[in-house]
């Protein structure tokens, strides 16, 4: 049981990472994304603030130039 939890949160975070990198390398502005973002995740209960959301945005940002290197 507890196994089957650590894989549906790595499934549901691995969701959530890729639906924002898909946003964030969508043909918008960076305010038009965020903007989208912080809507979907209202829709979902979560609600984040600008600077929590540029904070999320950033490391987002290092996690991908991480992996491109």
């Amino acid at each position: 049981m507890k196994n089957s939890f650590g894989i549906l949160a790595a499934f549901l975070g691995g969701a959530i990472v890729g639906g924002a990198l898909g946003l964030l390398f969508a043909p918008e502005s960076g305010d038009e994304t965020r903007r989208k973002i912080v809507e979907a995740l209202e829709k979902r209960g979560i609600n984040l603030s600008k600077n929590d959301m540029d904070d999320l945005v950033d490391e987002i940002k290092s996690q991908v130039n991480a992996e491109e290197k």
